[in-house]
C-alpha cells in the first residue's frame, strides 16, 4: 500500500509520487544517508591526507597489536568493503604508516604492522574524529541510537 504523506527524503529526492512501501522508503533513506556520510567523511579526512579506508586499516592494525594481521584478516574487519587491499596497503607502506613482513616458515604469509608514524597519525586524528562524529547525532536519544543499531544489525544479519 502506498503512503500519502511526503517525507523529507521524498522532498530531498524531488520525488512527486509516494514510495511503494515504508520498507522502500527506509531502504532508500539508509542508502542516501550512507552516501552523504561517506562524502562528509571523505571531506573530513582530506586535509589529513588519508582516506577513510586507510584510517580504518590503521585502527584495525592498532587493535591487532604486535602480531599484525595478514591482508585477508584486515579485509574481513573493514567497515566498508575494499576491493584491492594489496594496493591500499602498498600506498600505506609508501606513506610510512605500515610495514609488511613475510613469514620465514611460509613465504606466502605476509603480516602487516602499524608503524610509529601510523600510530602518531591515529593519535592526531582521535580528537578531530570524535568532534566530527559526535555532533552528527545531536538530538538523538540513547534509545534512538540503540534502535538504529538494532535495526541495522537485523538488516545485516539477513544479508549475510
Amino acid at each position: 500500500m502506498a503512503r500519502t504523506q511526503k517525507s523529507s527524503l521524498a522532498t530531498t529526492l524531488k520525488q512527486n509520487r509516494p514510495f511503494v512501501s515504508l520498507e522502500q522508503e527506509v531502504y532508500l533513506s539508509i542508502l542516501r544517508t550512507a552516501s552523504e556520510l561517506s562524502y562528509a567523511v571523505d571531506q573530513f579526512f582530506r586535509p589529513f591526507d588519508i582516506t577513510p579506508s586507510q584510517y580504518n586499516v590503521l585502527r584495525i592494525l592498532r587493535g591487532a597489536g604486535a602480531d599484525g594481521l595478514c591482508r585477508n584478516e584486515i579485509s574481513e574487519r573493514m567497515v566498508t568493503a575494499t576491493p584491492d587491499m594489496t594496493r591500499l596497503l602498498d600506498r600505506m607502506e609508501k606513506a610510512g604508516w605500515v610495514t609488511r613482513e613475510r613469514a620465514e616458515e611460509d613465504r606466502r604469509q605476509v603480516s602487516t604492522h602499524i608503524t610509529k608514524s601510523g600510530m602518531e597519525l591515529l593519535a592526531r586524528l582521535e580528537t578531530p574524529t570524535r568532534d566530527f562524529v559526535t555532533p552528527l547525532f545531536t538530538g538523538a536519544t540513547i534509545s534512538d541510537l540503540k534502535t538504529v543499531l538494532k535495526v541495522n544489525d537485523q538488516i545485516r544479519t539477513k544479508l549475510s
